[in-house]
């Protein structure tokens, strides 16, 4: 017999949900068939390399050579040949001494940011950072102060205020909603002159800025510097997924011996592993298709500008839209949608409150005469 608090456990669920949907924030899951005909500007798929031949050929060689999945944990028997020739690569495209590599890009941030734990006593993190950055931040244990987005001014006066304590400021590159590109120069220049530690989350920079696609670390002339530590997805330019941490090699070696998001966390699948170190190869010599992003960026933020849409050129291959509010953004998307094109749909908790738009993500797999109805689709359903 259900227990009278049990029903009322499951009633205050529902009336959380109700509360969601009146303010609509309500969500759902859309699942899409294999080969849809969708105009996708609302994954990650930047370079356009999930599908490319040479990907999907080595992941089939390493599915007939492994097997489905890595069988266990990386100091288990999950660790194989082809994840120690990923980290390896990774390393060298990023310039740093070592790479390891995660089952998500998620849990690479919150052992990045627990690692803080264990030689800083202070995080300062930037307000409009990812979620799970902020997870990190919670899990550390440490105190945080959330500094005003992308002012080093305001990160260095809140290190100076905390004098005799190491800090860790942790900022996204390319921050993954407004796709604004941060200062990472001028926040090494503040964590470097006072002795912190800078956290850089590349997530949505790597395989498009930066020399061969490096990153935005790389970009900003901070590749293998002390003390700059790396997270990045595998899942946005190199069409994969899984995540990644790159740094000096101490680093590493204290990630093996301590990260539990590491230790006791299932190996990526080899072929998912083989397929994305394809996808490095291809991604360092895509400066065309780099290009191909930069010139469609400039050419939908010339467009949202000329109907009236207050946006800036990608810094990399995100663009945010302002839209009216939640429902509208919904409603706008959906439109989108009915008519072939996928958006993203941005609303609280992903946004700051009373924030909702739409983010567009720019594919260079995307064929031009899609992109180009995608554009004008995006346009005519505009609330």
């Amino acid at each position: 017999m259900i227990s009278g608090g049990f029903v009322d456990w499951l009633g205050s669920l529902d009336r959380l949900a109700r509360e969601r949907a009146k303010a609509g924030l309500t969500r759902r899951l859309r699942p899409r068939p294999a080969g849809d005909q969708v105009v996708d500007l609302a994954g990650n798929d930047y370079l356009g390399l999930s599908d490319h031949p040479a990907v999907v050929a080595a992941a089939v060689t390493a599915l007939e050579e492994y097997g489905l999945g890595a069988t266990g944990s990386r100091l288990v028997r999950g660790s194989t040949d082809a994840h120690t020739a990923l980290e390896s690569a990774l390393a060298d495209w990023l310039g740093a001494e070592s790479a390891l590599v995660f089952s998500s890009g998620y849990l690479a941030n919150l052992a990045a940011v627990r690692l803080a734990a264990t030689v800083c006593d202070l995080v300062v993190s930037d307000a409009f950072n990812h979620a799970s950055l902020i997870d990190g931040c919670k899990i550390s244990g440490l105190p945080v102060t959330v500094a005003p987005h992308n002012d080093p001014a305001a990160v260095a006066a809140v290190l100076d205020a905390h004098p005799g304590r190491t800090a860790a400021v942790v900022t996204e590159s390319v921050f993954s909603v407004d796709g604004d590109l941060a200062p990472l120069a001028e926040l090494h220049a503040v964590t470097s002159a006072r002795g912190a530690l800078l956290i850089v989350d590349d997530a949505h920079a790597l395989g498009l800025l930066g020399p061969a696609g490096g990153g935005g670390v790389p970009a900003a002339g901070l590749a293998g510097q002390p003390d700059v530590i790396v997270t990045a997805t595998l899942s946005k330019s190199l069409g994969g997924a899984g995540g990644v941490i790159a740094g000096a090699e101490p680093v590493i070696r204290h990630l093996v011996d301590t990260g539990r998001t590491f230790i006791y966390d299932t190996a990526p699948p080899p072929a998912v592993v083989a397929g994305v170190h394809a996808a490095v190869g291809l991604a360092r010599a895509a400066d065309d298709r780099r290009a191909t992003l930069v010139e469609r960026g400039a050419r939908i933020a010339t467009r949202l500008r000329a109907a009236g849409f207050p946006v800036a050129d990608p810094a990399a291959g995100v663009l945010s839209v302002p839209a009216p509010g939640p429902e509208a953004a919904v409603g706008w998307a959906a439109d989108c949608q009915d008519r072939g094109v996928a958006v993203g749909c941005f609303r609280p908790p992903s946004t700051p409150d009373g924030s909702s738009r739409l983010r567009l993500t720019l594919n260079a797999g995307v064929p031009e005469a899609d992109f180009a109805r995608a554009v004008d689709v995006i346009v005519e359903c505009a609330p």
